[in-house]
């Protein structure tokens, strides 16, 4: 099993993502699991890995947030939360899209 955060150089809300997404596998009972933090530096570096735009969290090369479209420029992504348009899923989405994963 692999999940990556996939992000850009830059990108405001990687470490508010990869500490949600770490708070979010504890409440699953999957602290153990590791995050791996990748860097996509050109369009090049997007292709085949499911990225969606800015964070974009995979497991197993496949998107955990299945909505967002594949993007090929280095952009951000917005999701959709609770409170409206988000740079990031809450730690309650990202509980439910890993266990929807079946991780």
């Amino acid at each position: 099993m692999r999940l990556e955060l996939l992000h850009i150089d830059g990108c405001p809300n990687t470490v508010k993502a990869y500490e949600r997404l770490k708070e979010a596998l504890s409440c699953v009972g999957r602290g153990d699991v590791e995050v791996h933090l990748r860097v996509l530096k050109s369009a090049t570096d997007t292709e085949n890995t499911g990225f969606a735009g800015s964070p974009t969290i995979t497991l197993n090369g496949t998107d955990i947030f299945p909505a967002g479209a594949p993007a090929s420029e280095l952009a951000c992504r917005i999701y959709m939360t609770p409170d409206g348009f988000a740079g990031l899923p809450t730690v309650d989405q990202l509980a439910e899209a890993l266990t929807n994963s079946g991780i």
